[in-house]
């Protein structure tokens, strides 16, 4: 990796990409300190804006949430927008054939269309954060005018974002949004370091115990980090063999190729879905009560079982019965969206019209088993292994660990920081192919 980048800063026109991508990061990163309009700074920092529903939204923006600045709502519209998109595009025909056959006008609408919802979720979701927070005394002179300025600045931040996500994808390395969302979460890394410093180092002196702690928090660290990158580029190679056709007046040999089946084909994105199902009952109910923790009955454990997700701060019936249905939603999404992405029997109709086969396997329905049996066994254990990941953060709560970084967040980091080296490598190959032609 490091004799990449040291590659690509060699290299004119891709070192001026790099140096593009950092300057809008650097933009990213001063807007996550401008404090929206009409907000008291004082009554800000008295407020626990990290608590709850917001952490994950406060850890993907970098802090902005809990800041309350312009980009408080991150990236999170688009995201939520993105997967809206898909799902329809499963559902309605019209946007199938747009993702499937559209090519790059094709593409244009679907990214027409994601930024409209986006725009829509936006302004609702900003809407909601006024109203959650009206009651807190954060706004300087609360009321229609102040809501409409703090829900423009909130809908104009998100805006903005997305145009330095597009401007990365065009002139820079790496995914533009992927790219956010993985600075807003690495900027949590010297709060991290400072945690582990803390614990070695005490109010009464060096502590034996605590470095132990630190030491034993980065081994885990480590692995976990090495179990990610292990699961993220593993693949299953089914092999596939073509016979002899006749192409034309030319007889074409047999061809001897594989299917790679991703170990987890799903990415991040069943954790993403599992987590927005899991806390939109609370967020619905904290846009109506100004106190939903004062909440009992039936709608009070709603809250409390949705809320377990990002706080520790409910009962352990409750973080335990939120754990196992987390666990169950991210199997159960991981499935879907696997499948959603990959048809095994438009795979084996595929095969069998090129003249392929596996070998060993009948072509038609007997291959469309024998894909489908891989393919559940393989997402059976990504599934188990994203669910994991997701969980471990949430079993750290009950302990006296106050780590920035959790599994979802090291799974998003070393996702986005393997794509873009692969990126980086692919220009340096073209580059080169491009001047060995000249």
């Amino acid at each position: 990796m490091f004799k990449t980048l040291i590659n690509a800063f060699k290299t004119p026109d891709v070192r001026k990409r790099i140096l593009y991508t950092l300057l809008l990061i650097v933009i990213f990163r001063l807007g996550c300190y401008i404090t929206v309009p009409g907000v008291d700074a004082v009554a800000l920092s008295q407020a626990t804006a990290t608590q709850g529903l917001a952490g994950f939204i406060n850890l993907i923006s970098g802090g902005a949430f809990a800041r309350f600045s312009i980009f408080a709502m991150s990236i999170t519209p688009y995201i939520t927008a993105s997967i809206v998109v898909q799902l329809l595009a499963m559902i309605i025909p019209a946007l199938e054939r747009l993702t499937k056959e559209g090519g790059e006008e094709g593409r244009r609408k679907i990214n027409k269309y994601t930024k409209i919802v986006t725009i829509i979720l936006a302004l609702v979701e900003s809407i909601g954060i006024y109203l959650s927070y009206q009651s807190t005394g954060i706004f300087v002179n609360p009321g229609w005018l102040t809501g409409i300025l703090v829900v423009g600045t909130l809908v104009a931040g998100t805006a903005f974002l997305m145009w330095l996500g597009e401007q990365i994808d065009s002139k820079g390395i790496g995914n533009g949004i992927s790219m956010i969302i993985f600075v807003g979460i690495i900027s949590g890394l010297p709060s991290m370091l400072v945690t582990i410093w803390n614990l070695m180092f005490t109010i009464v002196g060096f502590s034996t115990t605590g470095l132990i702690t630190a030491i034993g928090i980065i081994i885990g660290a480590l692995i976990l980090v090495a179990g990610v990158v292990f699961v993220q580029e593993a693949e299953r190679r089914v092999p596939v063999q073509y016979s002899k056709k006749v192409v034309g007046r030319k007889m074409v040999g047999a061809q001897s190729t594989h299917i790679p089946l991703k170990l987890v084909m799903a990415g991040v994105m069943p954790v993403i879905f599992a987590s927005s199902f899991m806390t939109f009952p609370g967020m619905i109910i904290t846009m109506f009560v100004k106190d939903p923790s004062s909440l009992t009955g039936f709608l009070g454990g709603l809250y409390k079982f949705s809320i377990a997700t990002s706080t520790s701060n409910v009962a352990l019936g409750y973080s335990i019965s939120n754990a196992i249905v987390y666990l169950l939603l991210i199997l159960g999404f991981t499935f879907f969206y696997t499948y959603a992405t990959f048809n095994p029997a438009e795979v084996s109709n595929n095969i069998k019209k090129n003249g392929g086969f596996i070998p060993g396997i009948r072509a038609g329905k007997p291959t469309t088993d024998y894909l489908s049996s891989i393919l559940t066994k393989l997402t059976l254990f990504g599934g188990l292994f994203l669910a994991v990941i997701a969980i471990l953060p949430m079993l750290l709560r009950f302990t006296s660990l106050n780590v920035s970084f959790g599994g979802t967040s090291i799974l998003i980091v070393v996702g986005v920081a393997l794509e873009t080296v692969q990126q980086l490598e692919s220009r340096l190959v073209m580059r080169h192919y491009k001047g060995f032609l000249e």
